[in-house]
């Protein structure tokens, strides 16, 4: 279990994740259509050409569904009771097919549960930077997570 318990946290922690990912064509192509989403920006190349990206544009809710994935690892993976929200979601660059991304966390917030005895709320604060460290994705995420066993 690589996750930390609730009263492991500080405010202040930061993480840099060591995984790495390229996104791929398919990567874009799959969850764009597992989700249903026909935005031509993502799946049609002559549609995206002519937009003022010049080529297609990897769907944002990917680029956010792999930035916490990214993250899980090192931070509430074993010790999650429940992920509690999202908040002030961003997405300032695009990202596009053949962009590495990685993701870095630092926890903004803590605070122990009203409703859990020794389980508390952190609040993660998630980036994820391209290859030319820029951000292009950046969130909130409200976690409960478990305290230590005694």
């Amino acid at each position: 279990m690589a996750g930390r318990f609730f009263d492991q946290w500080a405010v202040g922690d930061q993480i840099t994740h060591e995984i790495r990912r390229t996104v791929t064509e398919t990567d874009n192509l799959l969850f764009s259509t597992m989700t249903h989403n026909p935005q031509p920006l993502h799946l049609d190349a002559e549609a995206a050409r002519a937009s003022e990206f010049g080529q297609i544009i990897v769907n944002g809710t990917f680029t956010f569904a792999l930035m916490v994935g990214l993250s899980v690892g090192e931070t509430t993976l074993g010790t999650l009771i429940a992920n509690l929200g999202y908040d002030k979601l961003v997405m300032p660059k695009p990202v596009f097919i053949g962009d590495t991304l990685r993701a870095e966390t630092e926890v903004a917030d803590l605070k122990p549960s009203q409703s859990r005895p020794g389980a508390g709320i952190v609040t993660f604060r998630h980036r994820m930077l391209n290859q030319r460290d820029e951000v292009v994705c950046e969130c909130l995420r409200m976690a409960l997570i478990k305290g230590q066993a005694a």
